[in-house]
């Protein structure tokens, strides 16, 4: 088929099945973009809310002095209602956004078959059916392709260009030029479970349930952590809360249905316990929090070190690369660092025999004992420690509170409030990024989508504070691979198991992305 695909620039006709919020954004999209649209939908009141929610959308920007007031007419007037599929024969390019039901879909497309012409490039924005299950039922698989928008689909940026097993690759080189042309950051993806996005964001859920259900720390207490020191924009029960947790446990379900129940994608029964109790999240007004007037009610949280304060004297301190970023912070902030040397593992001893470590992903008890010291205390990861507003620590549940105290003390005058945590392996933080490292690795490795593709879908499509591949090239793969390797001997689960991409880059020393 490769020589009778449509290029980027033949593309002007595009129509849009289904009206609802997904579907009319796909269609503004797509008439923003220069194209001729026909929105379809059997509905026609669906049709009419969806037009009437354009137009809204569209007089909203006008209003804030983001877009010229002829020019949001010229969009709605670019895109035609119609309540049969018969009107997409002219399409160049047809893109499905209906029910997430694989039957209905094969449906839908066999009769487009049959209407449009054989150059037109069929699509679906599926966010979970494989794109090689719907092409099973098609004369001409290799002109189906996913196309995975986000919503909201006129702000958010990324969308996946995804290869079904049959899909002729001309057709996903078209997808990519034309998505970028409409202002999209198109990454191109292999047809598998939850494609990219929905495959690797699933530990952030899951590790901070799975921190809940081991009362290593509150719901409330991990979303801060995650957001300020590890620079994600909402923490993982604010977002499910949002998204709503009946949709993210199903989507959880289905990843781990698809994957054959590997334990990585273990649904939580804490969530689970949400959605039978209808605590649903914002739309229903109580989940991980409480809502009044669709805003949420913030719990006041409480910081170790605001509680403590007090003195702190450093001793000596051995530098390394994994506790650069935190040094620079503390010299900045007008501290004296006596007695600097270099080592492999980098801490910062007190003068009251503390010893302040970057977690390895051993539970403090075990480096204790591995040590055969019990002052150590260790500190969670940042995405930035000159940023970073708030810090996890853990410690020996025997150590006296004098020890931790001077800990406290110095986190307080660098202006970083901290909490002593449950001592579990990674903390919050480290345990949530390695896991995430860990699955866009795996993506890397089965093909799912290349280094920079999978980068850039994480920060387009969830609003990621950076790469995950490009965090574990920061760190270093090795650091993140005994992590791993100690959450994975503590806990003998194989949901903690390394994948092979980020070994091999550890044992290489290599980067997942060339300099």
């Amino acid at each position: 088929m490769s020589n009778q695909v449509l290029t980027p620039e033949e593309i002007k006709t595009v129509g849009v099945i289904g009206a609802g919020t997904m579907g009319a954004g796909i269609a503004q999209v797509a008439a923003q973009g220069g194209c001729k649209v026909t929105l379809v939908d059997l509905n026609s009141e669906a049709l009419e809310r969806g037009i009437a929610g354009i137009a809204k959308g569209l007089d909203g920007l006008v209003a804030r002095g983001k877009m010229d007031a002829t020019r949001a007419k010229e969009i709605v007037a670019a895109i035609t209602p119609a309540t049969e599929l018969a009107a997409l024969a002219d399409a160049d390019l047809v893109i499905e956004a209906i029910v997430e039901r694989l039957d209905v879909k094969q449906s839908v497309f066999k009769e487009l078959e049959s209407i449009c012409s054989e150059k037109t490039i069929l699509t679906s924005n599926t966010s979970s059916i494989s794109i090689t299950s719907i092409g099973a039922a098609l004369e001409h698989p290799e002109r189906l392709a996913g196309l995975h928008f986000f919503n909201p689909a006129p702000i958010m940026k990324l969308v996946e260009v995804i290869q079904g097993l049959a899909t002729d690759k001309a057709v996903i080189n078209t997808l990519l030029t034309l998505a970028t042309g409409w202002g999209k950051t198109a990454v191109a993806a292999k047809s598998s479970p939850g494609f990219i996005v929905n495959r690797v964001a699933r530990p952030y859920y899951a590790e901070g349930m799975r921190l809940v259900e081991e009362g290593v720390a509150s719901a409330p207490m991990v979303d801060a952590l995650l957001k300020e020191a590890g620079g994600f924009r909402m923490g993982p029960f604010e977002l499910t809360d949002l998204i709503g947790q009946d949709v993210n446990y199903a989507v959880t379900c289905s990843v781990f249905d698809a994957f054959y129940n590997d334990p990585r994608f273990k649904p939580s029964l804490v969530q689970k316990e949400l959605v039978d109790a209808g605590w649903l999240g914002r739309k229903s007004g109580r989940g991980f929090y409480q809502y009044e007037n669709g805003n949420q009610i913030k719990p006041e949280l409480e910081w170790d070190n605001i509680r403590f304060g007090g003195f702190f004297q450093i001793r000596e301190v051995i530098r390394s690369p994994q506790i650069e970023a935190l040094l620079s912070r503390i010299e900045i902030a007008g501290v004296a660092l006596p007695s600097v040397t270099e080592g492999e593992v980098g801490e910062i001893r007190f003068a009251n025999g503390a010893r302040l470590m970057l977690t390895n992903g051993q539970t403090t008890l075990e480096r204790c004992i591995e040590e055969n010291d019990p002052f150590i205390i260790q500190f969670d990861l940042a995405l930035d420690y000159q940023k970073a507003t708030a810090l996890a620590l853990s410690c020996h549940p025997e150590v006296p509170e004098e020890v931790w105290t001077e800990v406290y003390a110095l986190l307080d005058f660098i202006g970083i409030k901290s909490i002593r945590l449950k001592d579990m392996p990674g903390l919050a933080v480290m345990r949530t990024v390695a896991m995430l490292i860990n699955e866009a690795a795996d993506a890397l490795h089965y093909g799912i989508g290349s280094a920079e593709g999978i980068d850039a879908a994480m920060c387009a499509g969830v609003n990621y504070p950076t790469g995950l591949l490009s965090w574990a090239d920061q760190l270093g793969a090795d650091y993140f691979f005994e992590v791993l390797d100690n959450m994975n001997l503590f806990y003998g689960d194989d949901r903690y198991r390394v994948s092979p991409a980020l070994q091999q880059h550890s044992m290489a020393g290599m980067q997942f992305h060339s300099v």
